[in-house]
This record gives C-alpha cells, sequence and structure tokens, in this order.
C-alpha cells in the first residue's frame, strides 16, 4: 500500500508554525513526514529557513505516530558526517525510532555558506560516498577513526543509540547514482517519477541479496479555493521547482534563482504544479509517482499562509482519493 506523507517545508514558514503544522498533519492521517534542510529559502519571497534539526526534535515530542525524515540533508561540507551520524541518532531515540536518515549531495544555495569552493558532481558523489561509509559505522555503534580523501575521523563514537540502527535513504537522480549507493543506503529518494530508475534501483539490491527498500518521492500541490489565487502563490514561491536539480544543485543564492527563473511564466508553472481547489487534479498529479513504484510519496502544499487551511478543509478527502486511487 502506497503511503502518503506530508513535507515541513522549512523555506516557507518558521519554526513554531512547523511544528504546529507537522501535529495537525499527524492528526489528519498523513502517514510519514519530511523536512527540508536548508540554510536559504530558494526565493526571497519563500521567507524562512530555520534550523531543520531543532525543529525536527520538537516534531518527535508532539507526535506519537508518524515516521519522520530529512529530505534531504547534505552530510559533506556544512555538516561533517559525524556530526550527521550523532544528529540522527539523538532523533531517532526522541521519536522512538520513527526517523530515517535522508542524505544527497547538496546545493550550492546551502553550503557554500561555511566558506568553501563548491565541487562538480562527481566530486560530490565521491564524498557523499564516504561520508555514507562513516555516518554508517557511527549508526551501527563503532568507534571510527577515518583518514580518507575527503575527510577525517579520530576515535568517534556515539553514545545515545536508538534499539534498532537509523536506516539512510539517499536522493538519486540516474542510472550512475543507483549504481553508486544502492548497496550502502537503504532506501531511495527521487522527485522524478522515473519507473526505470526505481526498477534499476531494486534490481541492484536484489543483486546483492538486500531488501528492496522503499522509494520515496515528493509532489508539490497548490490548493486553493480561488484557482487564481492558488496560481499567484506557486508562481511566486515555486517557479524555482521546474529548473531542475541539475540547475538547481549550482546556483548559490537566491538573487541566482530570481534571475534564472525571471522568464518562467505562470501557466508554465500551472503545468508542472496542480493548482486550485480541484483535487482530483491532484490526484491526478501524484499518480505518475505510484504507477512509477514509488511506495512513499510526500505532498508539498505551496505557501507557508496556506498550511492551516490545507490541513483542516483538505488533507482528509485527499488523502482519502489517493489512497482509493493508488489502490
Amino acid at each position: 500500500m502506497t503511503r502518503f506523507g506530508y513535507t515541513l517545508m522549512t523555506e516557507q514558514a518558521g519554526p513554531k508554525d512547523l511544528v504546529r503544522h507537522a501535529q495537525e498533519a499527524e492528526r489528519r492521517g498523513f502517514d510519514f513526514e519530511v523536512s527540508s534542510d536548508h540554510y536559504f529559502p530558494w526565493l526571497d519571497s519563500m521567507g524562512h529557513s530555520p534550523y531543520a534539526w531543532s525543529v525536527l526534535g520538537a516534531v518527535a515530542q508532539v507526535t506519537e505516530r508518524v515516521d519522520l525524515m530529512t529530505y534531504v540533508t547534505c552530510p559533506t561540507m556544512r555538516y561533517h558526517p559525524a556530526v550527521v551520524a550523532q544528529k540522527a541518532a539523538t532523533l531517532a531515540v526522541l521519536s522512538d525510532g520513527r526517523f530515517t536518515l535522508g542524505l544527497g549531495a547538496g546545493e550550492s544555495l546551502n553550503e557554500h555558506v561555511v566558506g568553501e569552493r563548491w565541487p562538480a558532481v562527481g566530486e560530490r558523489h565521491d564524498m557523499l560516498e564516504e561520508a555514507l561509509v562513516i555516518i554508517r559505522d557511527l549508526l551501527d555503534g563503532e568507534r571510527v577513526t577515518w583518514a580518507g580523501e575527503h575527510f577525517r575521523v579520530d576515535q568517534a563514537k556515539l553514545w545515545d543509540l536508538p534499539d534498532e540502527p537509523v536506516e539512510i535513504a539517499v536522493a538519486v537522480s540516474g542510472g550512475q547514482s543507483v549504481s553508486r549507493f544502492s548497496a550502502t543506503a537503504d532506501h531511495l529518494v527521487s522527485t522524478l517519477p522515473d519507473g526505470d530508475l526505481v526498477t534499476k534501483w531494486r534490481e541492484q539490491r536484489r543483486g546483492e541479496g538486500l531488501p528492496e527498500g522503499r522509494a520515496i518521492g515528493q509532489v508539490p500541490v497548490c490548493w486553493d479555493p480561488d484557482p487564481d489565487a492558488a496560481l499567484a502563490r506557486a508562481h511566486d514561491l515555486f517557479r524555482w521547482s521546474g529548473l531542475g536539480w541539475a540547475v538547481n544543485a549550482d546556483l548559490p543564492t537566491t538573487e541566482a534563482f530570481e534571475a534564472a527563473t525571471s522568464f518562467v511564466r505562470p501557466e508554465d508553472v500551472g503545468e508542472a504544479i496542480a493548482c486550485g481547489p480541484d483535487l482530483d487534479a491532484m490526484v491526478e498529479s501524484v499518480a505518475p509517482f505510484w504507477e512509477a513504484g514509488y511506495t512513499d510519496i510526500a505532498l508539498v502544499q505551496v505557501g507557508g499562509d496556506s498550511q492551516d487551511d490545507f490541513l483542516a478543509t483538505v488533507a482528509e478527502p485527499l488523502l482519502e482519493k489517493l489512497r482509493a486511487a493508488a489502490g
């Protein structure tokens, strides 16, 4: 059965609102909740970017049932992998084992703040691969000393671990990254409804004698009783999403995103994001993910100020329609 999640989009709401939204999303029936982990929003108009790990720690205390996840954390520049492992273990303890560590190769927008150069994608994947080994060993309770090409660790050990090791999900975008990470992560993350990607992941996992794991996707929607207001809000806040991650990963500032999206029209956004009051249109926009084999799909409701109305008015009937359609 497909699971449906709610996205704590830290770029469009402050920390107290995010915690409140998380509690209400659980009450409305979402199966899991994912949080972005940014230092910057993509556009100035989004207006927020609190520290995701503090938010998730609070969310772990006001929820009881939903699984929690970072979607996704970059464990290579802004955070050292040994520190990421400690954060993940602590959050898993606080949530009674409900936490999955989602990892990715990062975006310049968030990682440039520490003053290091921004590597090319191949080197970023090298760094992520090395970080994964360190994080996995620490989460398994080992004392780790490491001298690699990108990281050094000196006798690190985690003293507070959950009863079961934290599972790891990794963001992939193509065959090369699937081949690289399918054996070292537990689950796949992607924002593309690409059935070939999911199939290749599962085939490679089976070939290694490993469980297939989950495929975790994400889809933006912009509900509003007024379709014109919904489209305007989606264009204002989410027009960056059409650039694709190959572009998004290398843009360093919100000003760069403003320039890169200056020619994106509202109708372009409307073709990519279901906007307005039509729940059936939203279901149709999500369907390609379960048809591609995704087991978990997180929804993003565009607009921080719209979350309360979305959760109170739309969440339950939308989840009912999604579950009926996904089977």
